[in-house]
């Protein structure tokens, strides 16, 4: 195993060429005794504004196994411990159906995968477009405002992921995280999300890695279909017996053992139809709020001081949490030097989002800014929350007058008045950027919160309130407001064959977690089954 050593500095103007030596020094060898090395943890350290600097985690490869051994007594240097996927033990009972996976996205497309290489064959059925078509239909929202159900940021090849700035952090200790980074590079993304303490893919990685993805599957034996929506399923006996799709205008039916539920917080109508199968559903937390956006210098001065503009700090981050009474209050997908986009999926509803490129070069720095809705906020049934996001969504619309948002700067949205007009900041939403008064797009409680929220990030971050800051909503689609429990077999509750997965089944918040989590039902498929031919 290689030698990890940690924490070594490296100036903004020194080159990674350095760390060779440094990394040698700190162990007291020749850097000619070290046959190779790799960069395993990478961080910018910002703490103290006059001395900003990275630091490195290296693991050392030397030719002699015993001089590592011998070093590690010496020094006190730790091994790395190289995470290996293990082999999925085979399943003994047949499957002579193929597994249906319905969702795109990152759940839908590494269980699909992972089906694949085990030889599964599987189907995987997304509602929406391939990448290409799907940014044509992004940009006929844009440009026209015209909005396509099927095919938008919350539907289509690659899930939202592939419009946003494509995050891959997580908070999940799950040794498949690594698994699905390695697996993203393959798939063309940059290497060094591998040891980023904070990587990101930016929009346009996340789009070609998707289909370079879908490239896998499909030389693997997967049957992968677009523009393909799931619209029904039978249950018998407690069973998962069919499953049927619409696609261009017609129904098929098929029978199927396996029905992997991949399809993302925003897939109102199969939640809708889940219900009338009598399938369990539960209600849970989420969060709304809006995008406030910066002056991108704004906060890269506030977070690098006198640094902001060197070149190798690149657009700074932040995150933020609060209180307002017992509720939280915090930022969320912040999309440094990027932009603020309409994640609308339904007719007559307005939906916000926001999405970086890899350079993270735009002039605006863009946040959600949320707060905590609970269980007692949204009486009724299952599908309260879903019908409480609609309600501020139609809100949000009717305010913008169409497929534009409403816009409102935080001077105004603090002292509650209606914006004329924009200053400092130009808002990035398009098709247009509708003067409004926010306080009428959202609940009471939210805005207290949002309001509350603002002022005390303003005493983390310098210049956060300042008044020419635009706020633009709403932020509904956070993350699911339903959860569909399933059990220790990863099953939904009650329903042999019916996996839920992802975001949308209330098991993940992320690119990455999202991932892990497909990867994990594919990994309860194959140790429960053997492919047949199908």
């Amino acid at each position: 195993m290689p030698l990890y050593i940690r924490e070594i500095r490296l100036g903004l103007d020194e080159e990674e060429d350095e760390l060779l030596p440094k990394a040698a020094q700190r162990i007291q060898i020749r850097k000619e005794q070290i046959v190779k090395y790799k960069i395993v943890r990478q961080s910018i350290d910002a703490r103290d504004k006059g001395d900003i600097h990275f630091k490195y985690g290296v693991a050392l490869y030397l030719a002699d196994a015993r001089e590592e051994i011998c070093i590690s007594q010496r020094t006190g240097a730790e091994y790395l411990k190289e995470e290996y996927p293990a082999e999925i033990p085979a399943g003994q009972t047949p499957l002579y159906k193929r597994p249906v996976i319905a969702g795109a996205g990152p759940a839908g497309l590494f269980c699909a995968y992972l089906l694949s290489v085990y030889g599964f064959s599987p189907l995987l059925i997304e509602r929406g477009k391939g990448t290409d078509e799907r940014i044509s239909d992004f940009e006929a929202l844009n440009e026209k405002g015209v909005l396509d159900p099927e095919s938008n940021v919350c539907f289509g090849e690659g899930g939202a992921g592939a419009f946003s700035d494509g995050k891959l952090t997580t908070r999940i200790k799950d040794a498949r995280a690594g698994t699905v980074l390695k697996l993203l590079i393959k798939a063309g993304a940059p290497e060094d999300i591998l040891y980023a303490a904070k990587p990101h893919m930016g929009t346009e990685n996340i789009r070609q890695a998707v289909k370079a993805l879908r490239g896998m599957i499909e030389e693997n034996g997967g049957d992968v279909r677009f523009n393909t929506c799931l619209s029904d399923l039978t249950i018998a006996e407690g069973a998962l017996a069919t499953v049927t799709f619409r696609s261009a205008g017609h129904m098929e039916e098929e029978a199927a053992d396996i029905l992997v539920l991949a399809t993302g917080h925003s897939s109102r109508d199969t939640y809708a139809l889940l219900k009338e199968k009598g399938v369990a559903l539960h209600k849970k937390p989420f969060a709304v709020g809006l995008r406030i956006e910066h002056p991108r210098e704004l906060i890269d001065a506030s977070q690098y001081g006198r640094f902001f503009a060197h070149p190798r700090l690149g657009a700074a981050e932040y995150r933020m949490t609060s209180r307002s009474g017992n509720r939280g209050v915090y930022t969320f997908c912040m999309c440094p030097g990027g932009l603020v986009i309409n994640a609308s999926s339904e007719e007559g509803h307005t939906a916000v989002n926001g999405m970086s490129y890899y350079k993270r070069d735009l002039e605006n720095s863009n946040s959600a800014i949320v707060v905590t809705v609970g269980t007692d906020d949204i009486p009724g049934d299952e599908l309260a929350g879903v019908e409480f996001q609609r309600r501020w969504e139609k809100a949000c619309h009717a305010a913008a007058g169409g497929y534009g948002a409403p816009c409102q700067r935080t001077e105004d949205f603090l002292k509650g008045r209606k914006t004329k007009s924009f200053g400092i900041v130009q808002p990035t939403i398009k098709p247009c950027a509708a003067a409004a008064d926010i306080n009428e797009c959202l609940p009471g409680f939210v805005l207290q919160g949002l309001k509350s929220g603002i002022e005390d990030f303003s005493r983390k971050l310098k210049g956060f309130n300042m008044p020419d800051a635009v706020l633009t909503g709403a932020e509904t689609r956070t993350s699911a407001p339903v959860t569909i429990p399933r059990g220790d077999s990863l099953e939904a509750v009650g329903v042999k064959g019916l996996y839920p997965a992802g975001e949308g089944g209330g098991h993940a918040g992320g690119i990455v977690s999202a991932a892990v989590d497909g990867l994990k039902v594919a990994e309860a498929i194959i140790g429960k089954y053997k492919p047949h031919y199908y």
